[in-house]
């Protein structure tokens, strides 16, 4: 696919068929939403919702948070702009650029200094109109001693065959902060997904990212760029990716430690039914004594499909402490009749090794949000 024609093929968000609020989203809109979370059942500290181009829901429920859209946040902050595009340039491909000349909007999330955001934050990007490019530009900012977990739920409208989304992200975790930052996406078979991803970590800091694609979709490709810039800063990066037939995934992870006593790891569980799978990961040692895990485990169910691992390690010191694991297989044959033994069927158990392989437990992830996940993958049908 010629990155340099891809935006040409859609035309704005802001043409796009935008409700005043949820309330005008069909009964099917609703569901879908609130499979991905945006659910009154279930307890937010706040809330922000764009469809298309246009905020439809803002609003926060306790002390030591600010949620605003991006364009309302930059007219009401002058110092944001000490932020704005600082780990990330508008020069770095088409699609950055494309977003800093035509933003539609996007979120500012800001935990106040040493408060403890217990609930989750809500996000959700979506797009209601068939062949639209939405743009957007997050930015969010954990105050030293602050706590924030921040769920994005991403997705189309059912019966959309084709959209785009761009989604340029930076994230600043301050002194002994931490961010969680959770990604469940549900997108079309015709989506083309170009996430653009800078963080930042100080001191003591913990970022933790776990990204969840279960679903078709015709393009994603993403690799965040963090930082450790603070010594005994941390980060951490789980995908869990379901690669169906027709789709391209490409999700990469790249990790920086620049301080003393940095650590990360980058871990990547991947099914392949069909399509094309890249999981990269890099880790750069640029300080002494940090240490980096890279793990990416893909499992191949089909013979239609193509999985890439592209593990990195650079180093430029000696006392490091740097290792990767990667491997494919499939599944066992005397899993599944063990498993068929005990009463399942064929495709029974297959599905249950499959949705097994998937979890993974990520150090720091809130319950709660793990139950989610969890909820996200029984549901999925997993190619079956």
């Amino acid at each position: 696919m010629a990155e340099d024609k891809l935006l040409k093929e859609f035309k704005s968000a802001k043409e796009g068929n935008i409700p005043k609020d949820l309330s005008e989203l069909s009964e099917e809109e609703k569901e879908r939403l609130r499979f991905l979370g945006l659910d009154s059942s279930l307890k937010r500290e706040g809330e922000y919702v764009q469809i298309d181009a246009k905020p439809v829901v803002c609003r926060k429920q306790v002390e030591g948070l600010e949620i605003l859209p991006i364009t309302e946040a930059l007219k009401k902050y002058d110092w944001l702009s000490d932020y704005y595009w600082k780990l990330l340039s508008p020069e770095k491909d088409e699609f950055t650029k494309a977003t800093a000349e035509d933003l539609d909007d996007g979120y500012f999330i800001r935990a106040l200094p040493g408060y403890k955001i217990v609930y989750p934050v809500q996000t959700c990007l979506y797009i209601r109109t068939e062949k639209v490019a939405q743009k957007v530009h997050n930015i969010v900012i954990v105050e030293e001693g602050a706590e924030l977990n921040l769920i994005t739920s991403c997705s189309v409208h059912p019966h959309v065959e084709s959209a785009f989304h761009i989604g340029v992200s930076e994230f600043f975790v301050k002194k002994r902060a931490k961010l969680t930052f959770s990604m469940l996406h549900v997108w079309g078979e015709q989506t083309i997904v170009r996430p653009r991803t800078g963080v930042l970590v100080e001191e003591e800091g913990s970022y933790i990212s776990t990204y969840v694609s279960l679903y078709p979709v015709k393009d994603i490709q993403t690799s965040p760029v963090c930082r450790l810039v603070g010594e005994g800063a941390k980060a951490s990066f789980a995908s869990i990716i379901a690669n169906q037939p027709g789709s391209k995934i490409d999700i990469g992870g790249e990790v920086w430690l620049e301080a003393p006593n940095t650590r990360t790891e980058i871990i990547s569980r991947t099914v392949v039914y069909g399509g094309e799978n890249i999981a990269r990961g890099k880790i750069v040692a640029k300080a002494p004594k940090v240490k980096g895990h890279l793990e990416c485990q893909g499992l191949m169910l089909s013979d239609e499909g193509i999985m890439r691992a592209i593990p990195q390690l650079d180093s430029y010191f000696y006392d490091v402490e740097l290792t990767h694991e990667a491997a494919v297989g499939k599944i066992a044959k005397e899993e599944v009749e063990y498993l068929m033994a005990r009463g399942l069927s064929e495709d029974e158990a297959t599905s249950l090794i499959v949705k097994g392989f998937l979890t993974v437990k990520v150090e720091g992830i809130p319950p709660t949000l793990q139950k989610q996940i969890d909820k996200v993958l029984e549901t999925a049908k997993l190619g079956f």
